[in-house]
């Protein structure tokens, strides 16, 4: 995906285009950056639903956020699961009939930061790809056409740009946006969890680093660019966002910022007022949180 030329967090709204009608959903946020994500778009006014996939974990969340005076809903959702994604959409189109903002954020990743081990890669590729596409597909019905648009923030990771792959046949073919599609991608995660089984991975091109959660981001990164393309003319916005190395679990509690930080940055991406909403767009944090050209 292209980066903006314009850093987005560089101008503020003109208006408040939200209100309490405004309604938002952030998935994998019982914790981490999807936690914050809900903290602060519940403090901006906004209705957000917090999903998680254990329902103890997401409960004691909403406990802590209604201890801070925030009310948010709360439903259990398991993206690596598409009979939790029904069962979710189906109960969100009974409860609010229609969406304005999805985040993308729920995410695993079984590596530490010295350790590269492909064992989960069926898991990392069915929770951080195909999760946030079915999900994704299946609320598209639900989002609410008006003025302000739809908008769809896909968290994902500068492991997953296209500089980090080296096999030249597959990033000829995700670099070709013309004739890109969901087969091409899914034939790319098809051969990735062949070479896995058997064994030829490190050899065969694929990123170097957190190799199953790259290619996991890959795919989504190239999804995401196909999803703008093929909604742009109906008024909603997909773009990707990098966190930046935040202190978090999957992190093991290293990084240069909080997920307060990074939260800050994300939820202003997703409110940017319509004259100013790219879409298709991928926007990496560095160490000092300002979005900036790749």
């Amino acid at each position: 995906m292209n980066s903006k030329e314009q850093d987005p967090l560089s101008s503020s709204p003109s208006s408040r285009w939200w209100s309490k009608n405004t309604v938002a959903i952030v998935t994998g946020a019982n914790k981490g950056i999807g936690f914050s994500l809900v903290r602060r778009f519940a403090e901006l006014g906004l209705t957000v639903v917090l999903t998680a996939r254990d329902s103890a974990r997401g409960l004691t969340a909403v406990d802590a956020l209604m201890a801070q005076g925030l009310h948010v809903h709360f439903f259990r959702l398991d993206v690596s699961d598409p009979s939790s994604i029904q069962s979710f959409v189906s109960w969100f189109k009974e409860r609010f009939g229609a969406i304005d903002i999805l985040v993308n954020n729920a995410a695993v990743s079984f590596n530490d930061q010295n350790e590269n081990s492909v064992e989960h890669a069926d898991t990392v590729i069915n929770t951080n790809f195909y999760g946030p596409k079915l999900l994704t597909e299946a609320l598209l019905p639900l989002f609410r056409i008006s003025p302000s648009g739809g908008r769809i923030l896909n968290i994902s990771s500068r492991l997953g740009l296209l500089n980090k792959l080296e096999n030249p046949k597959i990033k000829e073919i995700l670099e070709d946006q013309e004739r890109l599609s969901e087969k091409q991608i899914e034939n790319m995660i098809t051969l990735f969890l062949e070479d896995v089984r058997q064994g030829t991975w490190k050899s065969r091109g694929w990123p170097k680093i957190w190799t199953d959660y790259a290619v996991s981001k890959l795919a989504l990164n190239a999804y995401s660019k196909l999803l703008a393309k093929r909604y742009e003319s109906c008024g909603l916005s997909v773009n990707c966002f990098c966190p930046g190395f935040t202190r978090t679990s999957m992190t093991g509690g290293k990084g240069t910022h909080t997920a307060d930080d990074a939260a800050e940055v994300g939820a202003r991406l997703a409110l940017l007022p319509l004259q100013e909403l790219p879409t298709g767009k991928f926007y990496i944090a560095r160490s000092t949180l300002v979005c900036s050209k790749l």
